[in-house]
């Protein structure tokens, strides 16, 4: 699917992709997947529902979501470049990703973050009303520190 927005577009084909911009983003930009290896991002890429925001042919942003695709979707590694950001297209993006077929009907949409809850709450989204349902496995280190087997 695409959208289109002046000279901006949203994209879900994983051909258009530039797959070293978003390594390099999440590797060294983000906080979240600081030294992600390259060989985990092009895995997560794969097995993921990916959203490019482009600029002309230059990506500009990323959006990724984990999902089945019928009853729940994890909403992740969104970004906009530092130099397109303050022109609405993060919340562009967000709305593009909400708005995608296979995303539709899902009981349970959730994501993270640490300093952005005012954009995805636009979108509906809100605290988990009991976060001691939520329970997770959480290894702070493991780009860092990997376990012997793992993927470069």
């Amino acid at each position: 699917m695409e959208w289109r927005r002046g000279d901006h577009v949203v994209s879900d084909e994983p051909a258009r992709l530039d797959r070293e911009r978003v390594r390099r983003f999440l590797a060294q930009e983000s906080y979240w997947a600081a030294g992600i290896p390259a060989a985990t991002v092009a895995r997560a890429i794969d097995h993921s529902l990916c959203f490019g925001l482009y600029a002309g042919r230059v990506q500009v942003g990323f959006a990724r979501v984990v999902t089945d695709r019928a009853t729940f979707a994890y909403l992740c590694d969104v970004f906009v470049d530092a130099g397109a950001r303050g022109a609405g297209l993060g919340q562009w993006l967000v709305s593009c990703v909400l708005e995608h077929p296979e995303l539709q009907g899902l009981r349970r949409i959730c994501l993270m973050t640490r300093d952005a809850q005012g954009l995805y709450e636009r979108f509906g989204f809100r605290p988990m009303p009991d976060p001691t349902r939520y329970l997770e496995i959480h290894r702070q280190d493991v780009y860092a520190n990997p376990s012997p087997g793992a993927m470069p």
